[in-house]
């Protein structure tokens, strides 16, 4: 993975940090920000960050400052939404500004995105409910985006089985995978051969909505 550069954020709850792998000519930039039980490091990010800046799409990805503080549980959605819109503001982006995340970050993006100027949201594993509940459900989030969205869920996922999720909601679902698109050793598809779907199937929508359809959010 070619090196990022690392940019620190100054926000209301603390200190962040912009990763950045830039693309040489980029048709967009895609802004992501973690989970809330873990960092970029997560298996999706880092495919991500790792494959799209040589098909043209430069990655950002944003560790919230609970997270740079060393805190093993992340703050409260305000505090995430505010961090995440001073990161975007310190973005100097001249193509089409997408928004997305993993989990808490996926919610987070979905509340925040238009509001961003971003020409779309994605949304990785969303957290659609507590484990082991269907109520209350936060699909009003999802659908208050407001832009082309594209939900990445995990087969197995306890936070939202893909069948939870309303029809017209555009989703690539990932064999057997769980919250954290972690696949069974023998599973339907290897854990390379799931992110590689993560990769490819955003790289197609970004392609098709964001970049072929633009629009201002």
């Amino acid at each position: 993975m070619k090196k990022a550069s690392v940019r620190t954020v100054d926000t209301p709850h603390g200190e962040g940090r912009l990763h950045t792998r830039r693309a040489t000519s980029p048709i967009a930039t895609l802004l992501l920000s973690h989970g809330a039980g873990g960092g970029i490091e997560s298996r999706d990010l880092w495919a991500l960050a790792d494959a799209l800046p040589a098909q043209g799409v430069s990655v950002v990805l944003f560790e919230q400052p609970w997270r740079v503080a060393g805190r093993k549980v992340a703050t409260a959605p305000p505090t995430l939404d505010a961090a995440l819109t001073c990161a975007a503001d310190v973005m100097r982006v001249r193509t089409p500004l997408v928004v997305g995340g993993r989990s808490a970050g996926a919610r987070s993006a979905a509340r925040t995105a238009r509001a961003l100027g971003a020409t779309g949201c994605l949304a990785l594993s969303f957290p659609l409910h507590q484990p082991g509940r269907t109520e209350p459900t936060r699909l009003p989030e999802l659908l208050g985006a407001g832009l082309p969205t594209l939900v990445v869920q995990g087969e197995r996922d306890p936070m939202g089985r893909p069948e939870e999720f309303p029809g017209d909601v555009e989703m690539v679902v990932i064999p057997g995978g769980d919250h954290g698109l972690k696949v069974p050793a023998r599973g339907e598809v290897s854990q390379d051969e799931a992110m590689g779907i993560v990769v490819e199937s955003t790289l197609e929508w970004l392609v098709r909505e964001v970049v072929g359809n633009p629009r201002t959010g």
